[in-house]
C-alpha cells in the first residue's frame, strides 16, 4: 500500500463580469464560469479556459492543491463542486475552495486497488464497500489516492478495514478503524432453471365424472324454469 502526492499545479483565471444569460455565450467560447470562496475570504467570480481546467482537474481531482493565478496573486485552492450539463455532460461551472496551506483540513481521498488477489483466482469475488476515506492533513500533504494491495488477500473471507491502512506521518484517517473497505466473498451460482410448482391434475373415473355432472345439473335450476316460476305482473284493466 502506498500514497501519492500531487505536483504543484497553476491555473490561470480572470475576474468575471458576465452573469445570467451571458454565461451561455461564454461557455460556447470555451470558458468556464467559476467562483472562489473560503473562510475569511471574500467570494470572487472568475473565468478559466475549459482546456486548462480539464488538464488540471485530471491531475488534481478533489484532493490536489490548485494555485489560481488571479491578478498577479497566487491563491491556493481545492477543486470543489464541478457542475455538468444534464444532457451533454459538459462542464458548466466550477467552485474552488480557498485554503490555508498552514492549516490542516479534512477531505475525502479515493481508495484504489492494485494487483490481483489469489482468493479471486480461487473463485472469490471482490466486494467494495467504500471507495474513499476521510483524511485530515495539511493541504499540500493530502494524498491523491490510497492504494490497497490485493495480492495480500490470500483466501475467501479476507477483509481490509480502515485499521489495515498504512500509518502515515503526513495525514490521519478520520474513520472508524473497524469500518470494512473491501472483502473477498464466495461466488454464488445462480439457478438457471426457474423453480415452478405444477399442480397435479385430478383424475376422475368415468362414473365419478358422470355423477359430478348430474350433481351440477340437479343443483342449478334452468334459466327458463326460474323465469316461469316468477309470478307475472297482471296487466291493468282498461276503463272506458
Amino acid at each position: 500500500m502506498k500514497t501519492d502526492k500531487v505536483q504543484k499545479l497553476h491555473l490561470a483565471v480572470t475576474p468575471r463580469e458576465q452573469f445570467g444569460k451571458n454565461l451561455k455565450k461564454m461557455r460556447h467560447q470555451g470558458l468556464i464560469p467559476s467562483n472562489v470562496f473560503g473562510p475569511g475570504f471574500k467570494s470572487v467570480s472568475i473565468t478559466t479556459q475549459l482546456k486548462d481546467f480539464s488538464k488540471a482537474y485530471k491531475t488534481a481531482r478533489e484532493t490536489g492543491v490548485v494555485y489560481l493565478d488571479l491578478n498577479k496573486e497566487e491563491i491556493p485552492t481545492l477543486i470543489g463542486q464541478v457542475q455538468h450539463h444534464p444532457v451533454s455532460n459538459a462542464i458548466i461551472h466550477v467552485d474552488f475552495r480557498k485554503i490555508d496551506l498552514k492549516q490542516k483540513i479534512e477531505t475525502t481521498v479515493p481508495v484504489k486497488t492494485v494487483n490481483d488477489s489469489p482468493a479471486i483466482a480461487q473463485g472469490g469475488v471482490l466486494l467494495t464497500q467504500s471507495d474513499h476515506v476521510l483524511v485530515e492533513a495539511l493541504p499540500e500533504e493530502i494524498p491523491q489516492e490510497i492504494e490497497i494491495d490485493l495480492s495480500k488477500l490470500l483466501e475467501i473471507g479476507a477483509e481490509v478495514r480502515v485499521k489495515d491502512l498504512p500509518a502515515s506521518s503526513s495525514y490521519v484517517v478520520k474513520e472508524d478503524p473497524e469500518k470494512i473497505l473491501l472483502s473477498i466473498i464466495a461466488h454464488k451460482e445462480e439457478s438457471v432453471t426457474p423453480e415452478t410448482t405444477v399442480a397435479t391434475p385430478e383424475v376422475l373415473t368415468e362414473k365419478e365424472g358422470e355423477a359430478s355432472a348430474e350433481g351440477a345439473t340437479e343443483g342449478a335450476a334452468p334459466a327458463d324454469d326460474k323465469k316461469s316460476a316468477e309470478p307475472k305482473e297482471k296487466a291493468p284493466e282498461k276503463k272506458d
